[in-house]
């Protein structure tokens, strides 16, 4: 059997550079992953990581000042940011297996004060919640961990960067062939649409992915799985609010919340066995 380095040269001596990046890829699953996700896309491959997490702390920094101006950050002693911050604490060890960057992400957590349900984790780990998705959906800790693990996972998986990819690949007329002879335009691109990164909308397999590492995080970190059927429940039953920012790019529906529950059975053990911890 080859180690690593050997497969990858052996990888790039039959077929390239490209087919490199393909086996590269295929060696960062966690060896103990409970749910099937599949590979990363190699498109991610052409940002540059640490532009696009540069780019995101200077998004998340401009959004906490404007939110600070108009009284709506809140102050580290309030209770529900204390409540998020302990619930990002127990899931945070168990993000390096997922994308071994995580592991030196300056990982932050705040919670906004506004009745838009709405919650994200920006690349490098810029997290931040809504007030109106704990109060108006009565969120437990449970569900709360269920919806900062889906976001997680969402960096984790580097979505963003794959999406920034794709998009400024296709804007600027760049096939996948020349940007692997040098990425100096489309990564001056995604440090210039840094600004796009709160509004990407990632795709049905993105959202599934995300469910899926989402539940297993929680879990390991010993939150009830079941919370994710009763979260995305709760998010149907809210659709008839309408202008609901977070449902618009996190559809709900019966196939969803039945993924979730064919799941739920995948990470239990990790569950029981984190609450006897």
């Amino acid at each position: 059997m080859h180690n690593t380095t050997s497969s990858l040269r052996l990888c790039a001596t039959r077929s390239g550079l490209l087919l490199a990046w393909a086996c590269a890829s295929l060696m960062h699953l966690p060896a103990q992953a409970q749910v099937d996700v599949g590979r990363s896309s190699m498109m991610r491959q052409l940002v540059p990581a640490e532009t696009l997490e540069n780019a995101a702390t200077g998004q998340y920094q401009e959004l906490l000042q404007k939110a600070k101006a108009q009284g709506a950050l809140a102050e580290a002693s309030n209770p529900q940011l204390q409540r998020l911050r302990g619930i990002a604490q127990r899931i945070i060890p168990y993000t390096p297996q997922w994308n071994e960057r995580a592991a030196q992400w300056r990982w932050e957590v705040n919670l906004i004060g506004s009745k838009q349900i709405n919650a994200f984790c920006m690349p490098g780990g810029k997290i931040a919640f809504y007030t109106g998705i704990i109060d108006q959906l009565k969120l437990s800790d449970d569900e709360i961990a269920m919806i900062m693990g889906h976001e997680m996972a969402h960096a984790l998986r580097e979505h963003s960067r794959e999406q920034m990819a794709k998009n400024q690949a296709t804007s600027l007329g760049i096939s996948l062939g020349a940007q692997l002879l040098g990425l100096g335009d489309i990564s001056s691109a995604a440090a210039r649409f840094g600004g796009q990164l709160l509004s990407l909308k990632f795709s049905r397999n993105d959202e599934s992915e995300a469910d899926l590492v989402g539940l297993e995080l929680a879990a390991r970190a010993g939150y009830n799985p079941q919370a994710a059927v009763s979260l995305w429940r709760k998010m149907g039953e809210a659709t008839g609010e309408g202008g609901i920012g977070f449902l618009s790019t996190h559809p709900t529906g019966p196939d969803r919340i039945r993924q979730l529950e064919s799941n739920v059975p995948r990470v239990m053990a990790l569950y029981e066995q984190a609450r006897r911890r």
